[in-house]
């Protein structure tokens, strides 16, 4: 059986460090530390642009090298993704100013990922949103059913 695919957006690197979320830290380490490999992970250029635009250059150092220990992937770009993202903004699946978060869900929608694990709840990991985009992207060609979920909802326990 194929590993499923999973696309990081850039909270759940981001929450392996945060002290100010004790919960979402422990479990954010717990998938990966214990679930991690039993996926395949990957991330595009937007997360990390994300994480250059930390101020904090050892925290930046932290997130690059996770992405390098869990042996992340990254997705290359193309105009299909932007033209895709685009179309969740112009018909506000996602707000106009979360370009961002279009893009991660483009990303996923083109690659054919199965799952974006994200810690926004408001704007991607949602069954309202993941209805909405699931129903847009059948309309524009892509029926691959991609799920929006927190890495909460990843753990087998």
């Amino acid at each position: 059986m194929r590993k499923k695919k999973i696309y990081l957006d850039t909270s759940v690197i981001s929450f392996i460090f945060a002290d100010d979320s004790p919960d979402f830290k422990d479990i954010t380490i717990d998938f990966f530390e214990h679930y991690s490999k039993d996926y395949e992970l990957y991330i595009s250029e937007i997360v990390i642009l994300e994480i250059n635009k930390n101020t904090s250059n050892d925290l930046k150092k932290a997130m690059l090298d996770t992405l390098k220990k869990y042996d992340i992937k990254e997705l290359l770009y193309n105009e299909e993704i932007e033209i895709i993202a685009k179309t969740y903004l112009v018909n506000k699946i996602i707000p106009e100013n979360k370009e961002e978060d279009a893009l991660h869900v483009a990303y996923t929608t083109y690659y054919q990922i199965d799952i974006l694990l994200s810690w926004n709840f408001r704007h991607l990991a949602n069954i309202k949103k993941e209805e909405k985009i699931i129903i847009e992207n059948m309309k524009i060609g892509y029926n691959y059913p991609i799920r929006l979920l927190s890495p909460l909802e990843v753990l087998d326990e």
